[in-house]
């Protein structure tokens, strides 16, 4: 949430008091909204409008049911009452000037969860969006969520202020969440004008199901004897949750924090995707480091000491077992992330494949693994002194010392001489879409993992 204000309004929380999640997930207000949003979903295009006048009268009747049912479900979100009566207005407005490209912008600047987080705290979320990692189309999409805000998180905000971070666990949604999205923000939604965005929230529940069964399944494939604490992780929803939450607030907050050149992702210029991949890991790692920090710290509370280690293991099975082999070899920064560093631990004797088993030398991970985070601080703070392009021509320096680049590479046999003298596109064009491909353990690996990997697809708590 690098492009956010740090400076929302925070309000006094509040716990509602209801039927409870079977009661709404299964009410007959909430039921008829869902039908009528997906059956709006087939009339969208791709922008949110409903170009065809003849699909206008059957659209008019799914609207109707929609703000029907959102005014009848609203007395069960007494928080979220301004939002819910601006979103009416704004549907109908919509639906007013004949289905045009939806704006909802009114309605979204009334909404504002993270002025209210606490735990258990539940928010009903209906507007025309596209979901990242899910559909890239912006249609009507509704979604029941609930605020994860333990209180030990609660104490550590005070220390990793992130005013902006809503963390949340799905009760219900529409099609566009039954995929691999795990983020509810702003910037997806239909809207006039680009404002300053004032919360994202992330959905821990879905990061911590697929945490837990793509490296239970990776664990029994490659040999690994887990640590009793991080095999807790596997056995414990809640406990996985909790431990995402952790690292998402540090990692969240570390996008604008730090000797940076400027704004690491360059205001959402184009740029060679492994820069990308530096600085989504450098937020990992600097997550990785203040953990360690905090589980070292004797004046910690328990249970942020224990999350704190938890933390740990998160990041490095998250980023080894998953990131590294989910989706496709096109400029896939997050793999890149994790093929990083799988390979930096191996090359620094922390990770073991001997004898077709894997294994860490736990009590020496920790400094190896800040040590990587060390090395990309140390990039970011010489790249404030230097050109644009001379930052790109250092990070890939810098990732060829512990990755082999694809033997076809452009930028590995040296870019041509009009390519450097030449503007930033000569440099992004002739970077591969697969730069640096999977190493033999990895190809091994996603051809074990392929099948798990792609069952978490929509995945929730409840799987």
């Amino acid at each position: 949430m690098s492009n956010y204000i740090a400076d929302a309004l925070v309000g006094e929380p509040e716990v509602l008091e209801d039927a409870g999640t079977t009661g709404l997930v299964g009410s007959p207000a909430w039921l008829r909204l869902k039908n009528a949003a997906t059956a709006l979903q087939s009339m969208q295009a791709q922008d949110g409008s409903i170009p065809e006048p003849g699909a206008h009268r059957d659209a008019r009747a799914s609207v109707a049911e929609i703000t029907t049912a959102i005014t009848e479900l609203a007395a069960d979100f007494p928080h979220d009452a301004e939002y819910l009566a601006a979103v009416v207005v704004d549907f109908d407005r919509w639906a007013a000037e004949n289905f045009g490209v939806p704006d909802f912008y009114d309605s979204l600047m009334a909404f504002q969860p993270q002025q209210q987080r606490a735990n258990g705290m539940r928010h009903l979320v209906v507007f025309p969006m596209y979901t990242q990692n899910g559909s890239t189309n912006r249609l009507v999409e509704a979604v029941l969520i609930e605020v994860i805000w333990p209180e030990f998180v609660a104490e550590l905000e005070l220390e990793y202020t992130n005013k902006l971070f809503v963390p949340i666990r799905f009760l219900d949604f529409t099609a566009g969440y039954d995929t691999n999205s795990a983020v509810l923000f702003p910037e997806t939604v239909a809207m006039r004008q680009i404002p300053t965005f004032t919360w994202g929230a992330i959905f821990a529940d879905r990061e911590a199901a697929r945490f837990r069964r793509v490296v239970r399944a990776a664990a029994e494939i490659t040999r690994l004897e887990l640590p009793a604490d991080a095999a807790a992780l596997l056995d414990d929803q809640h406990l996985t949750e909790e431990t995402f939450v952790m690292w998402d607030l540090i990692h969240d907050r570390t996008h604008m924090r730090g000797d940076l050149p400027f704004d690491p992702f360059m205001i959402k210029q184009r740029m060679p995707f492994f820069l990308y991949s530096l600085e989504e890991l450098r937020c990992d790692l600097t997550a990785f480091r203040e953990s360690v920090k905090i589980e070292r710290d004797d004046a910690a509370s328990p249970e942020a000491r224990r999350h704190a280690k938890l933390v740990q293991y998160a990041v490095i099975f998250d980023r080894i077992f998953r990131f590294a082999i989910t989706g496709t070899r096109v400029r896939n920064y997050d793999g890149l992330g994790g093929q990083l560093l799988f390979a930096w631990l191996h090359q620094h004797h922390v990770l073991h494949w001997t004898d077709t088993a894997l294994s860490f030398d736990w009590e020496a991970v920790p400094d190896v693994v800040i040590a990587l985070g060390a090395q990309i601080d140390e990039l970011y703070w010489e790249s404030i002194d230097r050109p644009k392009k001379a930052h790109w021509l250092a990070a890939y320096q810098m990732l060829t010392k512990t990755l082999t680049p694809n033997p076809a590479s452009t930028w590995a046999r040296g870019l041509p001489l009009e390519v450097l003298a030449g503007p930033p596109k000569g440099y992004t064009d002739l970077v591969l879409d697969d730069e640096f491909p999977l190493s033999m353990f990895f190809e091994a690996l996603d051809k074990k993992m392929k099948p798990v990997i792609e069952s978490t697809v929509g995945i929730t708590a409840d799987a």
